[in-house]
C-alpha cells in the first residue's frame, strides 16, 4: 500500500470515530422524523463515496506525492469538522432529519462556521479519496451523486429548523453558509 492509501485510510478512521464512539446512538426522546428523504440523500452519498474507493482503491500505479498532499489537505479540515460538529450538536445527534421534542437549534463550534458540518466533512473526505487516483469521469459523477443526496439532505434539515425555530434559524440561515464556507 503506498504512502497516499495509508494517510487516506487512517484519515476515514479518524474522521468516523466521533460518529462511532461519542455520538449518543439509541435515544429515547420523541421526535420528528423524516427519514424518506434522509435515506435517499444518504444513498446517493453512499455511491459516490463507493465510486471513489472502488474506481481510485483500485488504481495500479502508486499515488504520487501531491496525492499523498492532496489527501491531507482535504482530510485534516473534514476530521476537524466532524469531531466539532458531534461535540456541539450533543444530544440532538440523529442520522435522519428530525427534530427531538426538547431540540435545539446548535450554532457554535462547527456549526458556526457552516450549518451542516457532517456534510462539509463527508465532502472533503470524498475529495480527500476522490485525489488518491479516481479517473475524471468518475470523480465527476461521484461529486454530481454526492452533491445531490447532500442537496436533498441539506433541504429536508433546513425546512425542519425553519419550521420548529423560524425567526433564529432564518438570521442562521441568511449568516452562514450551508455546506461550503463562503459559497451560498
Amino acid at each position: 500500500m503506498d504512502l497516499a492509501r495509508a494517510v487516506l485510510g487512517i484519515s476515514w478512521v479518524a474522521w468516523m470515530y466521533p460518529f462511532l464512539f461519542r455520538a449518543p446512538h439509541n435515544q429515547k426522546r420523541s421526535s420528528i422524523t423524516r427519514k424518506g428523504a434522509t435515506s435517499i440523500g444518504l444513498l446517493l452519498e453512499s455511491v459516490a463515496i463507493f465510486i471513489a474507493f472502488l474506481t481510485g482503491w483500485r488504481a495500479g500505479e502508486p499515488a504520487g506525492s501531491w496525492r499523498v498532499a492532496a489527501v491531507a489537505i482535504f482530510a485534516a479540515p473534514s476530521i476537524a469538522l466532524a469531531w466539532s460538529a458531534v461535540k456541539h450538536l450533543g444530544k440532538q445527534f440523529r442520522v435522519n432529519a428530525g427534530l427531538y421534542e426538547d431540540h435545539e437549534l446548535v450554532r457554535t463550534g462547527a456549526y458556526s462556521i457552516v450549518r451542516h458540518p457532517i456534510y462539509a466533512a463527508l465532502l472533503g473526505m470524498l475529495l480527500a479519496t476522490l485525489a488518491v487516483g479516481t479517473p475524471w469521469g468518475w470523480t465527476a459523477l461521484a461529486i454530481v451523486l454526492f452533491i445531490a443526496g447532500t442537496e436533498i439532505r441539506v433541504y429536508t434539515e433546513d425546512g425542519l429548523l425553519a419550521s420548529r425555530f423560524p425567526g433564529a434559524f432564518e438570521e442562521y440561515r441568511k449568516r452562514v453558509r450551508a455546506y461550503v464556507p463562503f459559497v451560498r
